[in-house]
């Protein structure tokens, strides 16, 4: 007979999973112990918070899911960032973790039993508010069942976070050699198929686009799921359409491009909003359209009284969920898409040229500025000016996203990723390791200096593994988006930080630290960065008093109050 932990192992070997994010603890520890002797590399950064992200990223790149593993209470508390990541940003993920199960002590007064019965707390409960779905088995041959349905849901339709618990006799006992139930094969058992949709619901759209004079599509963070670029731009062509994006849908499509209209949104582009407010026929492709894309329901934005809502989602549930549609394209992106560039074709004068008038918006007379302080949009144009094909860009939460979002135009797809699902801080760094793991690109990661603290151990992380992104902190030593809220400084607690030496902090890691102070400064750190082969820790001086609300909100959000985060 086979021990189970070995099992589950193999099961992972058979699935081709690359890397297990994770950390020690728990009967995680019987699994870990038989790593060593397989094809899976083990990558423990130095908590399960950063693990987390670090699967997250590494599903949302691949589009298999990311393995995270650590032990129960720490999984369902530090470790819940990634998994919220993943469910709200559609990133498959496969959740290995345990109850701290302690045999007959279980009941006894406790110490970190989460099965959830008397006097322990409940993982079970925790993981099923983020899960798709989650499994706690009870015998050896349901660990390795669920491990594979694991597997298979976390890319099931919508992908997200599976997971689970591993407890007891089910993962320390052996694998019966004929058991009944069997467990199949782990490829088969975890098999998917794509659905399309239906011939009539396309021809039906393709009508409404053909018969369009200003066709908008808005393509959504589902077309990087589905890696659905190439028919994205098919599509494009075929029915002469500007194309926008949301902001988890940013770099779905080139920026550069003359059909480019740039992210739409509370702190989008204002040529993005008022091409989507001005077409005839919407396109709306892997996006749900939540209330930061919406302009939180701005009435004058999207009116699908006037307007004719094409809504293409793998989930039948996002199609027609925030605005009525008069097509569903149910299936996946890239299903659907393909499906709609075959069906027909259409022209305009107007395409073109309005995506041209609405990417000006990419620039404005700051990202020229070469003043110190260096000025935000100037920032994210040093950056711009860094980033190829062949570039990849993480991009945390606050402020800085949305200069970013804002004045970094991306020049390829798959170029620009941002926590723009649950939005938590701290994301940028771990998820920037994750992608030069799983890559061979150069990656930027950006966060604001309270963002980069919270998850700064990243940088050591790198260095220990041998990877080499480069770490820019745009300090403005402040929880700089909550500070510009103030009616009046100094009326909101928590929002000044101390001076942090980042350099210092970088050297110690290992890496090479370096402090900006002015754009030919920051340009030069960035060059010398992306050439090196260990990580660069970048503490940009950015003016703190450009305020992000004021300069990027949207006409559309502030019809409505600007009800900011």
């Amino acid at each position: 007979m086979t021990a189970t932990a070995s099992a589950l192992v193999e099961t992972l070997e058979d699935l081709d999973v690359e890397y297990v994010f994770g950390y020690p603890g728990g009967r995680v520890i019987e699994l870990l112990e038989h790593l060593p002797d397989s094809t899976v590399d083990l990558v423990r950064p130095r908590d399960e918070r950063e693990a987390s992200v670090m699967a997250e990223m590494h599903g949302r790149l691949t589009g298999k899911p990311g393995v995270l593993a650590g032990q129960g209470p720490w999984i369902g508390s530090l470790g819940m960032i990634g998994q919220m990541e993943a469910r709200l940003s559609s990133s498959p993920m496969v959740v290995l973790t345990e109850a701290s199960e302690r045999g007959e002590y279980s009941t006894l007064a406790p110490y970190q039993q989460a099965r959830g019965d008397y006097g322990g707390f409940s993982l079970p409960s925790i993981l099923d508010g983020v899960s798709k779905e989650w499994w706690f088995p009870r015998t050896p041959i349901e660990t390795l069942r669920s491990t594979q349905l694991a597997f298979k849901h976390a890319v099931a339709g919508r992908p997200g976070p599976t997971a689970v618990i591993l407890d007891g006799d089910a993962i320390t006992d052996e694998v019966p050699d004929d058991p009944t139930p069997t467990a199949w094969d782990a490829r088969e058992q975890t098999r998917t198929w794509d659905a399309a949709p239906t011939a009539a619901t396309v021809a039906t759209a393709a009508e409404a686009l053909e018969d369009a004079d200003r066709p908008v599509i808005i393509s959504g963070n589902g077309v990087h799921a589905a890696q659905a670029y190439d028919e994205l731009a098919a599509v494009a062509d075929a029915y002469d359409c500007v194309v926008v994006t949301s902001y988890l849908g940013k770099s779905t499509y080139p920026e550069t491009d003359e059909r480019a209209g740039g992210v739409i949104g509370s702190f989008g582009h204002e040529g993005a909003n008022q091409v989507v407010s001005e077409a005839d026929a919407l396109l709306v492709v892997g996006c749900r359209l939540n209330p930061m894309d919406t302009n939180w329901q701005a009435p004058e934005f999207i009116r699908p009284d006037e307007q004719t809502i094409v809504h293409a989602d793998v989930d039948t549930r996002n199609a027609g969920w925030v605005y009525p549609a008069d097509v569903g394209l149910i299936g996946d992106a890239a299903e659907s898409l393909a499906a709609l560039a075959d069906a027909g074709e259409g022209t305009n004068d107007w395409a073109t040229p309005r995506a041209a008038e609405a990417s000006e918006w990419f620039d404005a007379p700051e990202c020229e500025d070469d003043s110190a302080p260096i000025k935000p949009q100037r920032a994210a144009k040093a950056i711009e000016s860094v980033v190829d094909e062949d570039t990849i860009v993480t991009a945390d939460s606050g402020n800085n996203r949305f200069w970013l979002l804002y004045y970094l135009r991306t020049p390829a797809v798959r170029t620009y990723f941002g926590s723009g699902g649950v939005g938590g801080m701290g994301w940028a760094n771990p998820a920037a390791v994750s992608a030069a793991l799983t890559t061979d690109r150069d990656v930027i990661a950006v966060a604001g200096d309270g963002g980069f603290s919270m998850t700064m151990n990243s940088v050591e992380t790198a260095v220990e593994y041998g990877v080499a992104p480069t770490f820019v902190v745009l300090n403005d030593t402040s929880l700089g988006m909550v500070r510009q809220m103030q009616h009046e400084d100094g009326d909101i607690a928590g929002v000044e930080f101390h001076d942090t030496d980042f350099v210092k902090v970088a050297e110690a890691f290992g890496a090479v630290g370096t402090r900006a102070t002015d754009p030919d400064e920051f340009v030069g750190a960035l060059e010398d960065g992306k050439a090196a082969d260990v990580p660069h820790v970048i503490d940009v001086r950015i003016d703190r008093e450009e305020d992000m609300a004021a300069t990027l909100a949207s006409s559309f959000y502030d019809s409505i109050g600007g009800l900011h985060e």
